[in-house]
């Protein structure tokens, strides 16, 4: 059994050497995602702090589970008081497998199949409706909710400098619903008899400003005053939604978590909650929570020079959609040289037949061999929940480095009869 051991204060940037690296490959070969345990529940427990430290004694995230869907991490998290944010089937399924239900999951799911709303029935789940014509549907169905919840999209909240285009102007999301749609949707679920509600919207994804979180919880708290000016109803939560962003790149400043907390406090206050039923804070943060607690380790295992110097390693854009889709940036280091000064510039890149297939491109590194490792940062969220299976591609194991520095492998590499399984063709019998 292998144990890692490092300083935590002496080195921040990586829980693990060459060596330890390794021999890690030696029992789960490259590539592989690394998750470590202590930064999760660190990162978990600075969350709460923040906002329990200004009275938001109620306050609970709800880990996104898209972000990291393996039930090893999941557990960590709930051991931590988190409730889980599912938004299908298998995340609710996720769920209920390490013993959760009712109050401990949120679905929040759009276009949402009916079997899907079957399945969070059946757990007892928080449902988040996200479309006003769902809602009937779903009386029809499965009668009166427990808890009336709708999701908020404001339509025409500008954020000029989101960091990210994948949300950031709320008109062009497929999310939500309008005022006027929200209002009628609390009226026919107080009409069905609901009488416990929750108010929700999602509007950035990875935004490091806190100005602009607090701006959503402004007007959060404003539509709820409104809501309940016009129909009576009170609120027993608020969820805030995540979008909180990391630092991917070093230069990086991390999110000010303290500041959020002390602006949600003061809009909470100057608005008077109070008044609609003292409204637990939520929040369904899952990037915050695990990207950082994550790397992606793969090999060199060519290097090509032509009109540019590619690095050709063992993991690819199936590994690690990010890179590829979103030209995100990933810190990359040479396992073994982090003292040693850049010197090459090069595309690092894996083997899909695929131009976008790269990691980094024009980056400086320092010089690179066949069989040196490089760790890709900053890939504990969306990162192998993203993957898929182009060319044939397999996606790899995921291990856990557990707090007394024991790693264990909490999901194997697939295999070529994991990609075939679901052929129907009378050739494809299984190999060992």
């Amino acid at each position: 059994m292998l144990f890692l051991h490092y300083d935590r204060a002496m080195n921040k940037d990586l829980p693990f050497t060459k060596e330890q690296v390794k021999a890690l490959a030696s029992r789960f070969p490259a590539p592989f995602h690394i998750y470590d345990e202590t930064h999760i529940r660190e990162r978990s427990q600075l969350l709460y702090k923040a906002m329990q430290n200004v009275g938001f004694k109620g306050f609970r995230n709800y880990f996104a589970v898209k972000a990291l869907p393996n039930p090893h991490v999941m557990q960590i998290l709930a051991d931590e008081g988190q409730g889980m944010d599912c938004s299908s089937i298998a995340e609710l399924d996720l769920a209920d497998r390490i013993g959760l239900s009712g109050e401990d999951i949120f679905f929040s799911s759009n276009n949402t199949a009916m079997a899907e709303y079957e399945r969070a029935v059946e757990l007892e789940a928080t449902i988040n409706f996200d479309e006003i014509s769902h809602i009937e549907p779903f009386l029809q169905k499965f009668g009166t909710p427990k808890v009336g919840c709708c999701r908020y999209n404001p339509g025409n909240m500008s954020f000029a400098d989101a960091e990210e285009w994948i949300m950031g102007t709320p008109s062009e999301a497929k999310y939500g619903m309008t005022r006027e749609q929200i209002i009628a949707s609390y009226r026919m679920l107080k009409e069905a008899g609901v009488t416990t509600f929750g108010l929700h919207t999602m509007l950035l994804s990875n935004d490091r400003d806190w100005r602009n979180h607090a701006r959503i919880a402004r007007q959060l708290f404003e539509l709820a005053v409104e809501i309940h000016q016009a129909l009576g109803i009170t609120f027993s939560f608020i969820n805030l939604s995540g979008g909180i962003g990391v630092p991917y790149h070093p230069a990086d400043q991390p999110f000010d978590v303290e500041a959020l907390a002390m602006a949600v406090r003061q809009a909470y206050d100057e608005l008077n909650l109070n008044l609609l039923g003292r409204p637990a804070i939520f929040m369904e943060s899952g990037r915050f929570m695990t990207a950082e607690a994550g790397w992606l380790v793969t090999e060199v295992i060519n290097m090509k020079r032509t009109h540019k110097t590619y690095v050709g390693v063992d993991a690819s854009m199936a590994n690690l959609m990010r890179p590829g889709m979103y030209g995100a940036y990933h810190h990359i280091t040479v396992l073994g040289k982090e003292d040693q000064e850049p010197t090459d510039l090069v595309d690092v890149t894996g083997s899909l037949c695929e131009n976008n297939d790269k990691f980094a491109i024009d980056r400086e590194l320092p010089p690179i061999e066949v069989g040196d490792y490089l760790v890709i940062h900053t890939t504990g969220a969306h990162g192998h929940s993203m993957g898929f299976n182009y060319n044939g591609k397999l996606r790899s194991a995921e291990l856990l480095m557990k707090e007394n520095g024991e790693v264990e492998m909490i999901r194997r590499a697939e295999t070529l009869n994991d990609l075939f399984a679901t052929l129907e063709f009378p050739e494809m019998r299984i190999r060992l």
